[in-house]
């Protein structure tokens, strides 16, 4: 297994720290690390980070910043496109998000040289198994929304036909041709 790095071992509070001045345009990848060795001595901590490992970490964090902005801006798109679509639509298609990334994860799991960390391959089962739960719970809430506006509409032609003064057999066949009901 690959070594922690020395910023993935700081404490909290100072990797907090880290993240703040990191944000700061002001400050350098020099002086971050300066400020980080500070807080560390004014802690008693005798572990120290080099500009290197600042230097990676930003790269790194920068780099999931970015994967995360991306999906934003691709979900955006997709749910400003079914915007005036069902609600239906867009559970699917968040759920065809997290498939996809299941995916990868398993795919790069299965071809790294390391053997995947148990916890890791509990989190992707459970992942896969509430992923299944929510498309049920969506294929079933479409279900009842179309048995609703199917009886809905039957209604409304029950209504319509009665005041028309149709016969039950015209109702019958209408109901028939429309909604595929007797």
């Amino acid at each position: 297994m690959a070594r922690k790095s020395s910023i993935d071992l700081l404490p909290a509070e100072i990797r907090d720290a880290l993240h703040a001045l990191l944000r700061d345009p002001a400050v350098g990848q020099v002086e971050t690390a300066q400020r980080v060795n500070e807080l560390l001595a004014e802690e008693g901590i005798e572990q120290r980070v080099s500009k290197s490992a600042v230097n990676r970490y930003s790269m790194r964090m920068e780099a999931l910043g970015a994967k995360v902005r991306e999906s934003r801006e691709v979900a955006e798109m997709w749910i400003g496109k079914l915007g005036n679509a069902p609600q239906g639509q867009v559970g699917k298609l968040l759920n065809e998000f997290v498939q996809t990334m299941i995916f990868e994860t398993s795919t790069e799991m299965m071809t790294s040289e390391e053997p995947a960390h148990p916890k890791m391959l509990k989190e992707l089962a459970l992942s896969i198994k509430h992923l299944e739960q929510a498309t049920t719970v969506n294929e079933k809430r479409e279900q009842e929304i179309r048995k609703r506006a199917t009886e809905d509409a039957a209604e409304a032609i029950d209504t319509v036909a009665k005041q028309q003064g149709l016969t039950r057999e015209g109702v019958k066949a209408i109901k028939q041709q429309i909604l595929g009901i007797a």
